[in-house]
């Protein structure tokens, strides 16, 4: 599979050269440190991208890394993986790291090759360009997740951590998502404190409750707690949130935000 860029142009820029400059003035240089995850946003970058750039530069980006986006399409499989080939964005080919694709199917047997849940979904399309930056060796694997319950995600996240141990070299594992979506910046915050808690109680199996029992719009709950599954069963042990921040303190508009937070696991 060939992906295409889907929202080159729109959330991010088509040109490689003013991408390149975007992404410089978004991650501030730092040293970055080990991480097993993170949870990166993915709106478009004059809304989210500083929140991103802040995350990927606090943590080392390896040669292979899992990206896991929510499905706002509602196409393709409930665990939709991409299937071999390349993704493209302004700054070149990114490709399909095949061999930890086959073993995240060995491990996670819910999981399955899946283009139409990639297609037009923009939650993993958006990480690729802050992971090219940082690491232009990069390959990845990726996907798109709807599951319906805890037990479920549980079962791809302990596989994915299996697919990891076997694959032997460093992976870094993204789970792309935004926050509370359209309520004031004080309802957004304070709904997301709730979220923001179970995840520094390294909580997956509360995280996913809490967003659903409190109506927290937490697109992607799903790869997130996903991810904690994975890192956790690998060994990790703490979180540390990076940034929070929301779409008003752009616009000005505090009446109806988009909010993003950027995490670490570790």
């Amino acid at each position: 599979m060939i992906r295409q860029p889907a929202v080159a142009g729109k959330f991010y820029s088509a040109d490689p050269e003013q991408l390149r400059e975007e992404l410089s003035r978004m991650i501030p240089r730092e040293e970055p440190a080990k991480a097993i995850g993170v949870v990166a946003p993915h709106a478009g970058y004059v809304y989210s991208g500083g929140a991103a750039g802040k995350v990927y530069a606090a943590v080392e980006v390896p040669d292979a890394v899992i990206v896991l986006g929510p499905n706002h399409t509602g196409m393709g499989a409930a665990a939709a993986l991409a299937p071999s080939g390349e993704w493209l964005t302004p700054l070149g080919p990114v490709p399909v790291n095949d061999r930890l694709s086959q073993l995240i199917m060995k491990y996670a047997p819910l999981v399955r090759e899946d283009s139409a849940a990639h297609r037009f979904e923009h939650s993993l399309e958006v990480q690729v360009p802050f992971l090219q930056y940082r690491n232009p060796q990069v390959s990845i694997a990726a996907l798109c997740l709807s599951l319906p319950d805890f037990d479920s995600i549980s079962r791809v996240g302990t596989g994915i951590a299996h697919a990891i141990a076997e694959y032997g070299s460093e992976v870094l594992i993204v789970a792309s998502s935004d926050m509370t979506h359209y309520q004031s910046a004080a309802e957004a915050k304070a709904k997301d404190e709730l979220a923001l808690e179970r995840l520094a109680n390294m909580d997956p199996e509360g995280l996913l409750r809490v967003c659903r029992d409190k109506d927290i719009s937490m697109c992607g709950v799903i790869p997130a707690t996903a991810m904690l599954v994975a890192a956790k069963t690998l060994g990790a042990t703490s979180s540390r949130l990076i940034c929070y921040t929301n779409s008003g303190e752009v616009n000005g508009d505090l009446k109806a935000v988009v909010a993003y937070a950027a995490i670490t696991v570790s």
